[in-house]
Order: C-alpha cells, then sequence, then structure tokens
C-alpha cells in the first residue's frame, strides 16, 4: 500500500453557523491535537490545531452574514492532524479540492457538501478519473421525462392521423380550413417536440 505523503487543502472552504461554530469547537478536541483559540476584531475566530509532534494549522473563521467562513490552504504532512482535519472537514460539510500525495502520484478529490464528488489520478504521465458522483435520481427523472416527451408526439401523430381522415371525407370548405389551421398548429407542436 502506498504511503502518503502530504494531504493539501486547496481553496477548501467551511460555513458553519453560531450553534456549529460550538459543535466544531468540541470536535476540535483531541489527546493528540490540541486546540487554541483567539477571538479576532471582527468577531471572527482563529482556530490553531497542533498536534504532539509540533504540526500546526490556522484556521481562520470570518464573520459573514451571521456565518463563520473558513476558507483553508493548507498541507499537513503528520497523521494525527491530518486525520482531526479530515474528520472536521467531512463532518461540517466542506466544499474544495483536497490532494492526497503520494511518491509517484496524487490523488485529486473533489468535495462538495462534505461527499466525495470526483477523484482523480494524477501522475507525470497525465490525468486519470477514478470516480465521479452520479445523480441518478436526476438522471432518471431526466429519462422519464423524456418519454412523457415521446407520449406526447404520439397524441399529436394521432391527433394529425385523425384530422387528416376527417379532411378527405368532409366537403365542408369552412371545415376544412378549421382542420388546416389546426395540421398547421399540430406541425409546429411536433417540430416543437421533436426537437
Amino acid at each position: 500500500m502506498a504511503q502518503r505523503l502530504a494531504t493539501e487543502y486547496v481553496n477548501a472552504t467551511l460555513t458553519l453557523s453560531e450553534v456549529q461554530m460550538n459543535q466544531f469547537l468540541r470536535a476540535a478536541e483531541d489527546p493528540l491535537v490540541h486546540s487554541r483559540i483567539k477571538v479576532l476584531d471582527n468577531g471572527g475566530h482563529e482556530i490553531v490545531l497542533e498536534d504532539v509532534t509540533g504540526e500546526e494549522v490556522h484556521l481562520p473563521f470570518d464573520r459573514r452574514k451571521g456565518m463563520y467562513v473558513c476558507e483553508l490552504t493548507c498541507r499537513l504532512v503528520n497523521q494525527p492532524l491530518t486525520n482531526m482535519i479530515r474528520k472536521l472537514f467531512l463532518r461540517f460539510k466542506g466544499e474544495g479540492i483536497v490532494n492526497r500525495v503520494y511518491h509517484g502520484f496524487t490523488m485529486i478529490y473533489t468535495y462538495n457538501q462534505g461527499s466525495v464528488r470526483r477523484i482523480v489520478e494524477k501522475t507525470d504521465g497525465g490525468c486519470r478519473l477514478v470516480f465521479e458522483y452520479k445523480n441518478t435520481v436526476q438522471e432518471l427523472q431526466h429519462k422519464f421525462l423524456a418519454r412523457d416527451v415521446e407520449r406526447e408526439i404520439s397524441r399529436v401523430y394521432n391527433e394529425i392521423n385523425d384530422l387528416l381522415d376527417q379532411r378527405i371525407r368532409i366537403r365542408d370548405k369552412k371545415r376544412i380550413g378549421d382542420i388546416d389551421q389546426r395540421l398547421r398548429s399540430l406541425s409546429n407542436i411536433l417540430f416543437t417536440l421533436e426537437a
């Protein structure tokens, strides 16, 4: 198994409410990671997490519209701090890119609302998509709607056929004109549906 050399958070974002901030502070307590909190003039916080090896990370939380927003770019090497940040990032639905650096390659994870949406393996030879989230419910709904269009096309064809049959049998010029007008309207609808 490959040994991870580092974990990089690239333009990662955490957005917390007041209640979530208190939960975050409690969740950051760990025997292997010590935390310090600085309250800033603007009402924000800076949380400094330091593991037993001395590696530390600064998490600056700015106050924006009643929320605490942390924009984070950092590189972590030691396991205790890396694990702590990963757990916090997932629990509090972080967003952004996380690079897990190994010897010879990097795994690039794209997170949205704390869930992995995409994984790409990057080597000197290029990039390879490993995983991509697909919203199967949305895809199935789209296919179902596409079937609705097919049913509507079939209904319009049937109505056109009925009108053509009526047109052949009718001799009244006014009714023929009404049928022709309806046929023109249906042909426009059919053109739109088939597009």
